[in-house]
C-alpha cells in the first residue's frame, strides 16, 4: 500500500521529535543500580509481550495495549529518561517482530509503521515526562495527595497525546476529521486506559514494598488485558455473523447484498452533505449495510417472486425491517442503529411501516437510509420497470419530499447526485433485480 506524501511528512517529523528526545534521554542519564537496573530489564520483557499481544480495534483501526501501564509505570519509577529508552529498547523489537510476520507489509510499506509506532510511544512518554523535569523529580512514590495529582497529571497528558499521535496518522491516511475521530475515541477507549493508569499506580505501590513485588501486579493486568481482547473479539465475530448471514442473502437474493451496499455508499456521502460527526457517518454505514437483513426470514416466494406481490405477500415482506432490528438490537455493536433499521420504511407524512411513524418521529438515521435506499432502487432495473434516468430520479425524487421523504434529507440527496460522476450513475443502473425497494 502506498503511503501518501503528507503522512509520510508526519511520520518524518514524529521519528526527528523522537531521536531528539532519544538523545536527551542518553545524555542524562546516569547508571541507575542493580535495583532499577533489574526493573528496567523486567519492563523490557513485560512490555514486549505486551506489544505482541496487543488487541486490534477493527473499527479505530489501530492497537491498545497493557503496554501503556508498562510505559507509565516506567514515568513513575524510573524517571523520565529511562522511561523514554525503555520504550525504545521495547517497542522497536516488538514492531519489527510484528511487522515481519507480514512479507507484503514488509516489501512495501512495513518502514513507515514501525516508525510511527515507535516514534509516538517515545514522544508520548518524553512528553509526559516534562512534567517531572519542570518539577525537578526524577521518580515520585504514591504517600502524599500531591503524589497522586501529579500520576493523574501525567496520565493525562500520555493519554491525549498517545490518541492525538494516532488519531492524526489514521486522519491522514484515510481522510476523516481528526477532531471528531479524536473526540470519538477518547470516549471509547477512556476507560480501558484509566484502567491501565490505575494498574500502573499499583506497580508503583508495590516497587515502594520490592522491585520483586511488583510480580504480583502481573495477574490483574492479564485479566484486564485478556478481558478487552475477548470484548473486542465477541464485537468483531458479532459483525463477522452478521456478514455471513448477508452473504447467505446473496445467495438468495443477489440484489439485496449489492443494494445494501450502494445504500450504505450514498447513506455516507448524504450525512456527510449534512455534516453530521463521524460517530454519525459510521452508525449509518453500519445500519445501512445491514439494513435488510431481516429478509432471511421472508419466503424465497416472496423474495424472489417476478412480478407484484399481493397484499399478503406485502404483509409479510413488511414484517422484514422488524426482523432486522430484532436480530441485532442484542449485539452491542448494533444497538445504537437498531432502530434506524426497524424505521428505515417509515414516511414524512406518517404513511410508511411498521409503525407509521412521521416527521422528526422518525430517527435521522433512518430518514438518510430511506433516501439512499429510494434512490437505488429508483435507478435499478426491475422485473417490471427499467431503471430511471437521473432527470426522472430528481423529478420523482422531488415528488417524494414532504410525502415519503425528509426535506432536508432529500435537498442533500440531491447535492449528492448532482456532484455524482456520470459513470458512477450509469454503474448503479446495473445492479441485479428485486420486487422491494
Amino acid at each position: 500500500m502506498k503511503v501518501p506524501f503528507s503522512a509520510i511528512v508526519y511520520i518524518l517529523v514524529l521519528a526527528i521529535a523522537s531521536l531528539v528526545s532519544i538523545g536527551v534521554a542518553v545524555a542524562q542519564s546516569e547508571f541507575p543500580g542493580i535495583e532499577k537496573l533489574s526493573l528496567f530489564a523486567i519492563f523490557v520483557v513485560l512490555a514486549i509481550f505486551a506489544e505482541l499481544y496487543a488487541t486490534w480495534i477493527p473499527t479505530y483501526n489501530w492497537e491498545i495495549s497493557s503496554s501503556i501501564a508498562i510505559y507509565l509505570s516506567a514515568l513513575f519509577i524510573l524517571g523520565p529518561n529511562l522511561a523514554v529508552l525503555l520504550v525504545l529498547v521495547a517497542s522497536l523489537p516488538s514492531e519489527i517482530i510484528l511487522r515481519s510476520r507480514d512479507d507484503e507489509s514488509v516489501q512495501t510499506s512495513g518502514i513507515f509503521p514501525v516508525v510511527f509506532n515507535v516514534s509516538q510511544l517515545v514522544l508520548t512518554v518524553a512528553i509526559s515526562g516534562l512534567l517531572f523535569r519542570l518539577l525537578s523529580l526524577e521518580s515520585f512514590e504514591l504517600v502524599w495527595a500531591t503524589d497522586f495529582t501529579l500520576a493523574v497529571a501525567v496520565f493525562g497528558i500520555y493519554f491525549v497525546l498517545n490518541l492525538a499521535f494516532v488519531t492524526g496518522i489514521v486522519s491522514i491516511t484515510e481522510r476523516k476529521p481528526f477532531f471528531g475521530s479524536l473526540l470519538r475515541s477518547t470516549q471509547q477507549f477512556f476507560m480501558q486506559y484509566l484502567v491501565l493508569c490505575v494498574s500502573a499506580l499499583l506497580l508503583t505501590a508495590l516497587y515502594s514494598i520490592s522491585v520483586w513485588h511488583i510480580l504480583l501486579a502481573l495477574f490483574p493486568i492479564t485479566l484486564v488485558h485478556i478481558s478487552f481482547r475477548e470484548y473486542v473479539k465477541l464485537q468483531t465475530e458479532a459483525r463477522n455473523t452478521f456478514e455471513r448471514i448477508s452473504q447467505l442473502l446473496d445467495a438468495r437474493d443477489h440484489y439485496t447484498a449489492v443494494h445494501s451496499i450502494e445504500v450504505a455508499e450514498l447513506a455516507v456521502k448524504i450525512g456527510l452533505e449534512m455534516g453530521l460527526g463521524q460517530r454519525e457517518i459510521d452508525h449509518i454505514d453500519i445500519a445501512s449495510r445491514i439494513h435488510d437483513i431481516g429478509k432471511v426470514a421472508v419466503p424465497d416466494a416472496i423474495l424472489r417472486k417476478t412480478g407484484r406481490l399481493d397484499d399478503d405477500e406485502w404483509a409479510k415482506m413488511r414484517e422484514h425491517p422488524v426482523i432486522s432490528a430484532e436480530l441485532i438490537a442484542g449485539i452491542e455493536i448494533y444497538s445504537p442503529v437498531a432502530m434506524a433499521v426497524r424505521h428505515e420504511h417509515e414516511h414524512w407524512n406518517g404513511t410508511g411501516y411498521p409503525d407509521g411513524l412521521k416527521g422528526e418521529e422518525i430517527p435521522l438515521l433512518a430518514r438518510i437510509i430511506a433516501a439512499a435506499d429510494i434512490y437505488s432502487a429508483l435507478t435499478t432495473d426491475r422485473p417490471y420497470r427499467k431503471a430511471f434516468s437521473k432527470d426522472e430520479t430528481i423529478r420523482m425524487i422531488n415528488e417524494m419530499t414532504e410525502i415519503e421523504l425528509d426535506p432536508m434529507v432529500a435537498a442533500a440527496l440531491l447535492r449528492v447526485i448532482d456532484a455524482m460522476p456520470v459513470e458512477q450513475l450509469a454503474d448503479l443502473s446495473k445492479s441485479p433485480q428485486s420486487m422491494e425497494a
